[in-house]
């Protein structure tokens, strides 16, 4: 009876995978490091209007459903062992029971957990099912075997070690040196098998020092001659209807302690970063809140600007489509990162943060920034994919399409078939979450695309924790596994017939 209820616990927490490609906070309060012991401002540029939210990418040269083939479920998961399509299907199944979730947050949540044998029962199941479904390992010698075995399939590897928000500088120390060590091990994995290493701001820098140059990089947008003697060179920021409600009074500068801490943190993201070309492996940066999220773009952004690889970008932001103007703050970064003469990479996703968003708008007064229905979010990712699309054919930038969506898939692979863009350019990927939306998956790398796995990792108890964050933040994604499930049993049920005839 326990395991059942650690079940949907666990389940819940899985659900952590929709928003890491979408990134959001987390109350931790420190970073434990890493132990492994194997070897292993810019130009003004004026933007176009955000294209009507109706617009769908134009598929005139081809029929868009034929370009991923879900149909021949034996060539989509051609070489995927059987026994794992049978796993990740019951998973699944388990996973889009929202009652079983919710059983199993209140167990995780309960007192149950401060006993001893209760937690080590509970944590073994859950490890031995959804974690080891949804994540990659708890260190780096587990990574090593599941990027290989990915890399086998045709696909690569987003490596996301499971911390986010720091508390203090010695826990900012603590995630540079995961961040740097995850960095390292891309040395000692299947070659070009790693196509990103994932960090996020708020683990190199306080979510409370975000908060405070999010006030001040809003108020100079209010009014530009307001001096932030700590800004260095960035892109821009704001569009026209980018909300600043956020800071309804002018805020006071940094002090000295402040500016200390900040610039900790840019040398902190520097040595991050010198790994990376040392490596040549890109920096995927992840989105958060409005809240704080004017700071991890200008920290982004400005790291851009200093690290690249030629016309190659090393240091992609992230844009979050849900919200109303994220087509106009992509073209305009995009046009004065191209000015500049700096390659810009961006993460595309749809947003995490639908919720305490609209919340927090309603509280202060004012219209949620989130599209108003989640056909509007499409058109507006759609949107934003053709226009990075676009650009790439035009041999500038570089875009990651992180979507479960089957049809901004079958749109966007279109258009970029339209525009010769296919395998032979690393400057246009596809991602998804490990263990989810495996059909999208595979049916792009069968088109010819490169395709990702975003793989969080770390240990078991620390994941937990983190997964059950996720979930609760984007309740519903593993409800729509699906179609998943029903490809799994269609070549499942073939399996078997061909075994029995």
């Amino acid at each position: 009876m326990a395991n059942k209820v650690f079940c949907p616990k666990l389940l819940k927490n899985l659900g952590f995978h929709v928003r890491r490609l979408n990134s959001a906070p987390s109350p931790l309060s420190a970073v434990p490091p890493l132990n492994f012991t194997d070897d292993f401002n810019a130009a003004t540029v004026t933007a176009p209007n955000l294209l009507d939210t109706a617009l769908q990418i134009n598929t005139s040269h081809h029929n868009n459903n034929n370009i991923i083939n879900f149909e021949d479920v034996k060539e989509l998961f051609h070489g995927v062992p059987t026994t794992k399509l049978i796993r990740s299907s019951l998973t699944l199944q388990m996973a889009a029971i929202e009652p079983m979730v919710d059983l199993g947050m209140w167990v995780m949540n309960s007192k149950l957990m401060e006993m001893p044998i209760f937690k080590e029962v509970m944590l073994g199941f859950v490890k031995n099912t959804f974690y080891e479904h949804f994540c990659a390992g708890k260190n780096l010698t587990e990574v090593r075997r599941t990027v290989t075995k990915l890399s086998d399939s045709g696909l690569k590897a987003m490596l996301d070690y499971g911390v986010e928000h720091a508390t203090e500088n010695e826990s900012c120390e603590q995630s540079m040196k995961a961040f740097i060590q995850t960095i390292e091990s891309t040395k000692s994995l299947p070659e070009s098998s790693a196509s990103f290493v994932v960090a996020k701001i708020t683990a190199i820098c306080t979510p409370r020092l975000l908060k405070r140059m999010s006030d001040l990089l809003r108020w100079e947008q209010k009014d530009p001659s307001f001096n932030l003697p700590w800004k260095q060179q960035s892109l821009p920021l704001f569009a026209e209807n980018s909300p600043i409600y956020h800071t309804s009074k002018k805020p006071e500068p940094l002090t000295v302690e402040e500016e200390r801490d900040l610039q900790l943190a840019h040398q902190r993201l520097v040595k991050i970063c010198e790994k990376c070309v040392e490596h040549d492996v890109p920096l995927l940066i992840d989105a958060e809140d409005t809240s704080i999220q004017p700071a991890i773009d200008y920290i982004a952004y400005s790291a851009a600007i200093k690290y690249h690889k030629d016309d190659q970008p090393l240091i992609f932001g992230t844009i979050q489509a849900y919200l109303k103007d994220a087509k106009e703050r992509m073209v305009i970064a995009k046009k004065a990162a191209e000015k500049m003469g700096v390659p810009m990479g961006f993460k595309l996703v749809r947003g995490a943060y639908m919720v305490s968003e609209k919340q927090l708008a309603s509280s202060l007064g004012f219209k949620s920034p989130i599209h108003d229905s989640i056909e509007q979010t499409h058109a507006c990712f759609n949107s934003c994919a053709e226009f990075m699309i676009e650009e790439i054919a035009n041999g500038s930038g570089a875009v990651v399409l992180a979507t479960h969506n089957i049809e901004s898939g079958k749109l966007a692979a279109t258009k970029a078939i339209d525009l010769g863009i296919k395998n032979e350019r690393q400057n246009l990927q596809f991602a998804q979450l490990y263990g989810m939306a495996e059909g999208l998956s595979f049916g792009l790398r069968n088109a010819g695309f490169q395709v990702s796995k975003y793989l969080p990792f770390g240990p078991v108890e620390q994941i937990m924790h983190y997964l059950m964050r996720r979930a609760e933040e984007n309740r519903g994604l593993l409800s729509t596994s699906a179609f998943d499930r029903q490809l799994m049993r269609k070549e499942l049920t073939r399996r078997f017939e061909v075994t029995t005839s």
